[in-house]
């Protein structure tokens, strides 16, 4: 599989975010549980310091406060699959 990234992301309410990955799926992250879990995203906590994210060059879900989240986690989050592959490379 080719790597996934992220195209769009658009904040929506709460800690919720839709994301439109390059693989043309698309969905929405409930973001809570990660952004409550992390001491580096509590500045997040605050819903407007979490609407203000923006997709850095990789390109990754990222905030100011130098807290990111992954186009992988992400596609784990909204689709239930995951990118990582039992077995040899």
């Amino acid at each position: 599989m080719e790597s996934v990234y992220l195209v769009e992301a658009k904040y929506k309410q709460d800690y919720k975010i839709f994301v439109r990955f390059n693989t043309g799926e698309s969905g929405e992250a409930d973001l809570k549980e990660t952004i409550f879990r992390y001491k580096a995203a509590k500045s997040l906590q605050n819903k407007k310091n979490f609407s203000d994210f923006y997709l850095d060059s990789w390109p990754t879900l990222a905030w100011e406060c130098g807290f990111d989240i992954s186009p992988e986690s992400l596609y784990s989050i909204v689709t239930g699959k995951s990118l990582i592959q039992n077995g040899s490379a």
